[in-house]
């Protein structure tokens, strides 16, 4: 998730939600209509009520459904008695107390049990869904390796969930999603960011081209990936360098494209802005120089977190007239690769 200033908890601005779209066939969109909605308080389920579609199954943590918290969200009477939610599967479930008596064996404080709730949810999910749970027992393992007990917690969590939904009987339903029908070859995958995709396409273009590579920038979100894979991968002689700004991260990137390197500037929105000059330098000395521009909702200086389309048109036009660059715009990420 992006850095947000949120709203205060419990409130419907300060609500932020998770959405996980799984199938045995190839998915193009994560879709809006949620078979499953996890409501752990009065604002999650209002907020996202109107997503629902009739008949779905909602899960609700009854325990967060007091007097104030619904009021605060302008539930006049318990959605959960008021028999608005009749044309849905309702789920009600205590998430939290059950989560806090699932942990009580380790020497936790209340508000540090609570905090693997969501847990006990995934485990019930998981039990719904007929999901083999080795890979997320896996995961919590290796992300908590330093704090055992934290690790264990949210294992014991996971599980209680996934037993809880084995023996209750509010739960008349369970759902399996067959294996997916197009399988890919046997072999090692990962998940891959455009800016990693791109950190390797500049080292295979630097290998090919048999040039050094030659990074100069500025720290800016979202483009800083660039810079701190880059700087990994010294033996393939990548140079890169931090600057002190914007400014001076595409003079020495120039300097560099001059002294016959394979010569990179990465930035965002408000760096395109300030390196727009010696973009012009660089085009009337007819030197190649690759300007990434990561872009970022705009103008982008107030709003550095979020992704967006922004800058294509100052990436086509912010320069003076006589000073025509090519530009060459991914459609993926693995395109990052191609593209670099």
């Amino acid at each position: 998730f992006p850095a947000e200033i949120r709203a205060p908890a419990g409130t419907l601005p300060g609500v932020s939600s998770f959405q996980l779209h799984f199938a045995d066939h190839d998915i193009l969109t994560p879709g809006d209509a949620p078979n499953v909605l996890v409501a752990m308080n009065p604002a999650a389920l209002k907020a996202n009520m109107a997503d629902v579609p009739r008949g779905a199954e909602i899960i609700v943590n009854t325990d967060e459904f007091t007097k104030r918290a619904m009021q605060k969200v302008g539930y006049a009477a318990s959605p959960l008695e008021d028999g608005s939610l009749d044309g849905y599967s309702v789920h009600p479930v205590p998430l939290t107390t059950m989560t806090v008596e699932a942990l009580k064996e380790f020497d936790l404080s209340r508000k540090e049990a609570e905090r693997s709730k969501n847990m006990f949810a995934l485990g019930l999910l998981s039990w719904m869904y007929n999901r083999p749970t080795e890979g997320t027992e896996k995961f919590l393992a290796t992300k908590f390796a330093k704090k055992p007990q934290i690790a264990a917690a949210n294992l014991a969590a996971f599980r209680a969930g996934w037993n809880f939904g084995e023996t209750t009987e509010d739960f008349a339903v369970s759902y399996e999603v067959a294996p997916a029908a197009q399988t890919f070859p046997t072999g090692t995958y990962r998940n891959i960011s455009g800016n990693l995709a791109l950190s390797y396409g500049l080292v295979a273009a630097s290998r090919q081209a048999d040039l050094p590579l030659y990074l100069g920038s500025y720290p800016i979100t979202p483009a800083s990936d660039i810079l701190h894979e880059l700087s990994r991968h010294k033996n393939f002689g990548v140079r890169t360098f931090q600057a002190e700004d914007e400014i001076a991260g595409i003079g020495a990137a120039l300097g560099a494209a001059f002294g016959g390197s394979l010569a990179v500037t990465t930035t965002s929105g408000p760096g395109v802005a300030l390196k727009s000059e010696t973009i012009g330098l660089a085009v009337s000395l007819e030197l190649p120089l690759l300007v990434i521009d990561i872009q970022r909702g705009g103008p982008s200086t107030g709003l550095p977190t979020k992704t967006e389309q922004a800058d294509l048109l100052q990436a086509m036009y912010g320069r003076n007239g006589e000073a025509p660059v090519p530009i060459v715009a991914p459609k993926t990420p693995a395109d990052c690769f191609d593209a670099a």
